[in-house]
Protein backbone atom coordinates (compact mmCIF):
# COMPACT_ATOMS: atom_id res chain seq x y z
CA UNK A 1 0.00 0.00 0.00
CA UNK A 2 1.23 3.46 -0.83
CA UNK A 3 0.71 5.95 1.98
CA UNK A 4 -0.19 9.55 1.15
CA UNK A 5 2.91 11.67 0.76
CA UNK A 6 5.30 8.72 0.31
CA UNK A 7 5.06 7.94 -3.40
CA UNK A 8 7.24 10.84 -4.50
CA UNK A 9 10.77 10.69 -2.96
CA UNK A 10 10.75 14.46 -2.31
CA UNK A 11 7.36 14.29 -0.54
CA UNK A 12 8.47 11.18 1.39
CA UNK A 13 11.57 12.97 2.65
CA UNK A 14 9.54 16.03 3.59
CA UNK A 15 6.90 13.88 5.41
CA UNK A 16 9.57 11.97 7.36
CA UNK A 17 11.28 15.23 8.37
CA UNK A 18 7.93 16.57 9.58
CA UNK A 19 7.24 13.40 11.59
CA UNK A 20 10.76 13.45 13.11
CA UNK A 21 10.42 17.12 14.06
CA UNK A 22 7.01 16.48 15.61
CA UNK A 23 8.42 13.56 17.63
CA UNK A 24 11.35 15.68 18.86
CA UNK A 25 9.00 18.49 19.94
CA UNK A 26 6.64 16.06 21.72
CA UNK A 27 9.48 14.36 23.59
CA UNK A 28 11.00 17.73 24.56
CA UNK A 29 7.67 19.00 25.91
CA UNK A 30 7.17 15.77 27.87
CA UNK A 31 10.64 15.89 29.45
CA UNK A 32 10.34 19.60 30.25
CA UNK A 33 6.90 19.10 31.79
CA UNK A 34 8.12 16.23 33.97
CA UNK A 35 11.14 18.22 35.10
CA UNK A 36 9.10 21.30 35.96
CA UNK A 37 6.47 19.27 37.84
CA UNK A 38 9.19 17.46 39.75
CA UNK A 39 10.73 20.75 40.81
CA UNK A 40 7.38 22.26 41.79
CA UNK A 41 6.35 19.21 43.84
CA UNK A 42 9.62 19.01 45.79
CA UNK A 43 8.00 20.64 48.79
CA UNK A 44 4.46 19.35 48.37
CA UNK A 45 3.77 17.34 51.54
CA UNK A 46 1.24 15.15 49.77
CA UNK A 47 3.71 13.92 47.16
CA UNK A 48 7.14 13.65 48.76
CA UNK A 49 8.93 11.14 50.95
CA UNK A 50 9.85 12.23 54.45
CA UNK A 51 12.53 9.63 55.18
CA UNK A 52 15.38 12.16 55.08
CA UNK A 53 13.48 15.19 56.37
CA UNK A 54 13.17 16.68 59.82
CA UNK A 55 9.42 16.67 60.56
CA UNK A 56 8.71 18.39 63.88
CA UNK A 57 5.01 19.02 63.06
CA UNK A 58 3.19 15.81 63.98
CA UNK A 59 -0.49 15.12 64.52
CA UNK A 60 -2.51 12.02 65.27
CA UNK A 61 -6.26 11.60 64.77
CA UNK A 62 -8.74 8.74 64.68
CA UNK A 63 -10.90 7.97 61.63
CA UNK A 64 -13.79 5.53 61.37
CA UNK A 65 -15.29 4.81 57.96
CA UNK A 66 -18.60 3.20 57.11
CA UNK A 67 -19.90 2.43 53.64
CA UNK A 68 -23.61 1.72 53.29
CA UNK A 69 -23.83 1.33 57.07
CA UNK A 70 -21.08 -1.30 57.27
CA UNK A 71 -17.76 -0.52 58.98
CA UNK A 72 -14.63 -0.48 56.81
CA UNK A 73 -11.26 -1.44 58.22
CA UNK A 74 -8.50 1.03 57.57
CA UNK A 75 -5.52 -1.27 57.04
CA UNK A 76 -2.28 -1.03 58.95
CA UNK A 77 0.81 0.33 57.26
CA UNK A 78 -0.91 2.55 54.74
CA UNK A 79 2.04 4.40 53.43
CA UNK A 80 0.72 5.46 50.05
CA UNK A 81 4.27 5.28 48.80
CA UNK A 82 5.58 3.87 45.57
CA UNK A 83 7.61 1.33 47.52
CA UNK A 84 8.39 0.38 51.10
CA UNK A 85 11.37 2.71 51.23
CA UNK A 86 9.31 5.88 50.87
CA UNK A 87 7.58 7.11 54.03
CA UNK A 88 4.77 9.52 53.13
CA UNK A 89 3.46 12.36 55.29
CA UNK A 90 0.16 10.63 56.12
CA UNK A 91 0.18 7.00 57.21
CA UNK A 92 -1.19 4.33 59.54
CA UNK A 93 0.73 1.94 61.74
CA UNK A 94 -2.14 -0.23 62.96
CA UNK A 95 -5.62 -1.11 61.73
CA UNK A 96 -7.41 0.72 64.56
CA UNK A 97 -8.12 3.85 62.47
CA UNK A 98 -5.34 6.01 63.88
CA UNK A 99 -3.97 8.33 61.20
CA UNK A 100 -0.58 9.99 61.61
CA UNK A 101 0.57 13.06 59.72
CA UNK A 102 3.88 14.84 59.91
CA UNK A 103 5.68 17.58 58.03
CA UNK A 104 8.42 20.18 58.33
CA UNK A 105 5.97 22.90 59.38
CA UNK A 106 2.29 23.18 60.22
CA UNK A 107 0.20 22.01 57.26
CA UNK A 108 -3.61 21.78 56.89
CA UNK A 109 -3.91 18.02 56.35
CA UNK A 110 -7.50 17.05 55.46
CA UNK A 111 -9.60 13.89 55.62
CA UNK A 112 -9.70 13.93 51.82
CA UNK A 113 -5.90 13.98 51.63
CA UNK A 114 -5.74 10.69 53.51
CA UNK A 115 -8.50 9.16 51.39
CA UNK A 116 -6.63 10.23 48.24
CA UNK A 117 -3.32 8.80 49.48
CA UNK A 118 -5.09 5.55 50.42
CA UNK A 119 -6.77 5.32 46.97
CA UNK A 120 -10.21 5.26 48.56
CA UNK A 121 -12.89 4.88 45.82
CA UNK A 122 -14.56 8.25 46.48
CA UNK A 123 -15.92 8.42 42.92
CA UNK A 124 -18.03 5.35 43.67
CA UNK A 125 -19.73 7.17 46.56
CA UNK A 126 -22.83 9.35 46.44
CA UNK A 127 -21.41 12.48 48.02
CA UNK A 128 -24.83 14.07 48.49
CA UNK A 129 -25.76 11.23 50.88
CA UNK A 130 -22.37 10.97 52.58
CA UNK A 131 -21.24 12.80 55.70
CA UNK A 132 -18.17 13.43 57.84
CA UNK A 133 -18.49 13.92 61.59
CA UNK A 134 -15.90 15.61 63.80
CA UNK A 135 -16.08 14.61 67.45
CA UNK A 136 -19.69 13.54 66.85
CA UNK A 137 -20.80 16.77 65.13
CA UNK A 138 -21.53 17.01 61.37
CA UNK A 139 -18.85 18.78 59.38
CA UNK A 140 -19.96 21.29 56.75
CA UNK A 141 -16.60 20.79 55.01
CA UNK A 142 -17.18 17.08 54.23
CA UNK A 143 -13.81 15.56 53.17
CA UNK A 144 -12.14 18.99 53.22
CA UNK A 145 -12.31 18.93 57.01
CA UNK A 146 -8.82 19.58 58.40
CA UNK A 147 -7.28 16.98 60.69
CA UNK A 148 -6.59 18.24 64.18
CA UNK A 149 -4.47 16.50 66.76
CA UNK A 150 -6.47 14.18 69.00
CA UNK A 151 -9.81 14.60 67.22
CA UNK A 152 -12.14 11.75 66.26
CA UNK A 153 -13.54 11.67 62.73
CA UNK A 154 -16.25 9.47 61.32
CA UNK A 155 -16.90 9.31 57.59
CA UNK A 156 -20.21 7.76 56.54
CA UNK A 157 -20.36 7.05 52.83
CA UNK A 158 -23.22 5.78 50.71
CA UNK A 159 -22.22 4.05 47.51
CA UNK A 160 -23.90 4.98 44.25
CA UNK A 161 -25.11 1.38 43.82
CA UNK A 162 -26.60 1.18 47.32
CA UNK A 163 -30.27 0.17 47.35
CA UNK A 164 -31.96 1.82 50.32
CA UNK A 165 -35.09 -0.27 49.93
CA UNK A 166 -33.24 -3.21 51.46
CA UNK A 167 -33.18 -1.28 54.74
CA UNK A 168 -36.95 -0.86 54.90
CA UNK A 169 -39.70 -3.27 55.73
CA UNK A 170 -42.59 -2.93 53.29
CA UNK A 171 -44.97 -5.21 55.15
CA UNK A 172 -48.21 -3.53 56.21
CA UNK A 173 -48.26 -2.18 59.73
CA UNK A 174 -50.88 -3.72 62.08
Amino acid sequence: MIWPGTSDPYKRKKTLKFLALTAIIAISVGVASSTIQGQMNQDNPLKVCINDRNTPYKIKAHLDITIDGLPVDIPANINAGIDDECQRTMYTLTNDGTIYAEWEEEYPFEVGHFLWMWDFPLRDMDQSKSMVYVNGKPSPSFINQPFQDGYNYKAEFTSKEYDETKDRDFLPEN
